[in-house]
């Protein structure tokens, strides 16, 4: 246990009460780290997000256990409020609860607590100790932001003087797929800007968006391989931005070992060329597209190299999330191989897959629980975090927002998805991420979590089918304090000829927030007899019709900020023999069956090879049986794409925000 951690839990003595109310307006219990030590020491931690939904889960599960004798799901209850103001709560509350205050000005009480409110809570772990071992006195913000930098994202900005240093700094900062936050940005700028040899650059976006100082990197790159005479460039796709016009020393030994993992890494592609002079170095290879050969032993290799690089059983949940999105780009590659070659690589795929899959399932029976308490302000943790994510976003203004659930769209058909985007619009911007879906991932229990904000208890009453959904989305956002008349939901929207709905349902200027549900991706899945390798290629059919990209525009000519999810991914599965149950299960699906009691869950005969996995965010009845592997329960021996399961690329789906590029900066 970390000293981070240790400290907070000093806050919660064991046995000393049943009933806790924890003023937190710092969000500091809600680290994935603390969250599962909590649960291990018998704490359940509720956020007081909705005071009826609480106050229905407490009476029900809690105090009347208490006051009839009966031990509730745990011995204790912290009750999570997100700021100071205790007051708030009903007085039957406050006078049951011990009261327990939590803030950065307490628990660092060298640094800024202004500085510490603008940086990822994932960062304090490490900070917590930094401050011990090196803070000595009492910081101001700039030189607690200095600290931060050196501490824990390893830059010291008084060294960095000329621009091979910086350059090595910003590509090492965003091959770990950070970025600085601008409080951190902002301070890099004020002191690197007066170099004379780093003030033509713009290093607060180099440094604060990592979407920018990639395009910048990649642009860089075209332009250092037109002086070796690589010929047949496309060099049309040059911007002439400012990130066009940065020129990288990628020649010094520091910037190529970074560039080089880079492209290994796939955050820069590879470009097209049909020549390199003699006087080129041999490295410069691997950022230049191979023949079709080349490409299946990239894929081979690289399917290697991530299967060594699992996160660890006690990773953050970040961390998968940044694997997830590795392993569906190289996915989406390996799907675009010709089938023979394909076949010659599966080995190393399927390798990498169980790998994966392995060590997933041993961290998500650890660390699933704590997920759905995670702060959504940031980033969305978890589908149902999604609402509320957008919700903080639009801060009181005026902004419209559009969410296209992609239904069952795994992040490797993202993949595929994107790369036609960026083809044929140049004029937007794509922010990139991920987030979990909903176990089990099954269509209309992490879907509604999508559009409902809640957790699958919470609806337990529809918890088989979507019908609820429009109720759920305009009752959400009445919540947030818009009228039933600015929100739309649209679904079955798949085809072109649906465009003229999607137009029609957000053309008045009052709509502020669409959800509209795009299911061609999931009727390919279910229609798929060639496996996900047949369903690249259907997907590819249809972004030829122009569909995606008409939709895309559509949007953003009306003013919508977008955002793109699904609700839950896919695999290609193999059957380990069929059930034949009758009514027994309630939800049949091949990656996963769910029954309304232990003694019908128990009922699977026991030659097939399962699992339980019971989750405290699920209905009481509703238990889930999931085949071992990537098994399904079909024929044995039975080849089809299904999802219900808790794979890597089931259960990580992508989370993407699209913006004209005017506004790209604006985050």
């Amino acid at each position: 246990m970390s000293a981070w951690t240790d400290r907070i839990l000093q806050e919660f003595p064991a046995d000393l009460s049943r009933f806790w109310v924890a003023c937190d307006p710092d969000v500091v219990l809600l680290d994935e780290h603390v969250l599962q030590s909590l649960r291990d020491r018998g704490f359940e931690l509720v956020s007081f997000d909705d005071p009826i939904v609480f106050r229905a889960y407490y009476e029900e599960t809690y105090r009347a256990a208490w006051d009839e004798g009966r031990d509730p799901p745990s011995p204790a209850l912290i009750l999570h409020l997100s700021s100071n103001q205790s007051d708030i709560l009903p007085w039957d509350y406050i006078r049951q609860a011990r009261i327990v205050r939590l803030g950065l000005a307490d628990l660092f009480d060298k640094l800024s607590s202004a500085v510490l409110r603008q940086i990822d809570p994932n960062y304090y772990d490490k900070l917590f100790d930094a401050q011990k071992a090196y803070a000595s006195q009492t910081l101001g913000d700039a030189a607690t932001s200095d600290f931060i930098l050196t501490h824990v994202f390893k830059i010291v900005p008084v060294l960095i003087d000329d621009e091979v240093t910086f350059w090595r700094e910003v590509l090492r900062l965003h091959l770990r797929g950070w970025s600085l936050p601008p409080v951190l940005a902002d301070r890099m700028a004020a002191i690197l800007q007066s170099r004379e040899r780093l003030s033509h650059l713009p290093i607060k976006e180099l440094v604060g968006d990592r979407a920018f100082a990639l395009k910048a990197a990649q642009s860089a790159w075209l332009t250092y391989l037109q002086s070796f005479g690589v010929t047949s460039v496309a060099s049309e796709n040059q911007e002439d931005g400012s990130d066009s016009r940065m020129a990288i020393p990628f020649d010094h030994p520091d910037i190529r070992m970074v560039v080089d993992s880079l492209f290994l890494e796939g955050c820069l592609e590879p470009v097209a060329g049909d020549a390199v002079s003699g006087h080129a170095p041999a490295w410069v290879q691997v950022g230049i597209k191979k023949d079709v050969q080349g490409q299946a032993q990239f894929i081979a290799e690289s399917a290697t190299a991530l299967a060594e690089d699992l996160p660890e059983e006690d990773a953050h949940h970040r961390e998968w999330l940044s694997f997830a999105q590795r392993m569906g780009e190289l996915l989406c590659k390996f799907f675009e191989l010709p089938g023979s070659l394909g076949d010659d690589v599966s080995p190393q795929i399927e390798r990498l897959q169980q790998s994966a899959d392995d060590r997933f399932h041993g961290w998500l029976i650890r660390h699933f629980a704590d997920l759905p308490s995670l702060p959504a302000s940031k980033a969305p943790a978890m589908l149902h975090h999604v609402p509320r994510h957008l919700s903080y976003r639009r801060n009181g203004s005026s902004a419209r927002q559009a969410l296209l659930l992609f239904d069952g769209l795994a992040i490797d058909q993202w993949c595929k998805i994107r790369g036609r985007l960026t083809e044929k619009l140049s004029s937007i911007e794509i922010d990139e991420g991920a987030c979990f879906a909903w176990l089990p991932s099954l269509t209309s229990v992490s879907r509604q979590t999508v559009f409902s904000g809640l957790r699958p208890r919470e609806f337990a009453g529809t918890i088989e089918s979507t019908a609820a959904e429009p109720t759920l989305w305009a009752k959400f956002w009445q919540d947030a304090g818009l009228r039933k008349s600015e929100v739309v939901y649209l679904k079955g929207v798949k085809r072109r000829e649906d465009l003229s709905r999607v137009a029609d349902a957000v053309s008045s200027p009052n709509i502020k927030i669409a959800g509209i549900v795009v299911d061609m991706v999931d009727e390919i899945v279910h229609g798929a007899t060639l496996g996900k390798r047949g369903i690249a290629s259907q997907i590819d059919d249809w972004c030829d019709t122009g569909f995606v990209e008409q939709l895309m525009t559509l949007l953003l000519d009306r003013g919508f900020e977008i955002f793109l999810t699904s609700d839950h991914g896919n695999v290609d599965a193999t059957g380990i023999g069929r059930l034949s149950q009758g009514v027994l299960s309630e939800i049949k699906g091949e990656r996963v069956r769910v029954y309304r009691s232990a003694d019908l869950a128990s009922s699977i005969p026991a030659e097939l090879d399962t699992f339980k996995f019971d989750l405290p965010g699920l209905p009481v009845d509703f238990l889930p049986v999931y085949p071992k592997g990537r098994g399904a329960f079909t024929g044995v021996g039975d080849r089809l794409v299904a999802h219900g399961g808790m794979s890597v690329e089931e259960l990580i789906v992508p989370f993407v925000r699209i913006t004209p590029k005017s506004s790209s900066n604006d985050k």
